[in-house]
C-alpha cells in the first residue's frame, strides 16, 4: 500500500508564496503544484494587486509556472486557501487529482463542489493560514470583496 505524501513541507512552500506575496503589499495566498511523488512542478502567489491583473490568483500563478504537463491526475495542488471557483474550475478542467488546503474558515470556496465532483480535497486546518489571511481580510476588506467577486 503506497504511503501518503507529508502535506506539510508542501504547505510550507505554499505558505513561503503566501508570506512573500503580503511583502509585496499583495494578499496572502500562495499555492505550489506538486507531483503525487513529491517533486515540485511549480509554486505561486496571488498577485493580483501587484500586477493589477484578477486572474492572477496563488492557483493559477503556481500552475502556470509549472508548465505544460501530460497529465494531472497525479498531482496536489496545494494552496494555503480553499480555491475560489475560478480556481476550482482550473483544478476541474485539467483533471488535478488531489487539493490539499491550508484553511477553509476564512473562505470556504469550492471545496464541496470539488469534492462532490471526485476531488480529493484535504483541509490541514492550519492555524499559521487561518491567522494571515483573518487578519489581511480584517485590515483590508475592500480589496479582499474584490479578490472573491463580492460588492
Amino acid at each position: 500500500m503506497p504511503s501518503l505524501p507529508d502535506y506539510g513541507p508542501m504547505l510550507d512552500t505554499a505558505l513561503a508564496e503566501a508570506r512573500l506575496g503580503l511583502a509585496e503589499g499583495g494578499i496572502p495566498i500562495g499555492a505550489a503544484l506538486y507531483h503525487r511523488d513529491g517533486r515540485l512542478l511549480g509554486r505561486g502567489h496571488n498577485r493580483r494587486v501587484q500586477e493589477g491583473d484578477p486572474s492572477v490568483h496563488g492557483e493559477t500563478d503556481a500552475f502556470r509556472k509549472a508548465g505544460r504537463q501530460r497529465g494531472y491526475r497525479d498531482t496536489i495542488m496545494v494552496t494555503t486557501l480553499a480555491p475560489c471557483w475560478y480556481c476550482s474550475g482550473l483544478v476541474r478542467q485539467f483533471g488535478i487529482g488531489t487539493v490539499v488546503v491550508g484553511e477553509s474558515v476564512n473562505f470556504a470556496g469550492g471545496i464541496d463542489w470539488l469534492r462532490e465532483h471526485g476531488v480529493e480535497v484535504v483541509d490541514l486546518a492550519d492555524q499559521r493560514c487561518i491567522a494571515m489571511l483573518g487578519e489581511w481580510i480584517a485590515a483590508n476588506p475592500a480589496v479582499w470583496n474584490e479578490d472573491i467577486g463580492e460588492d
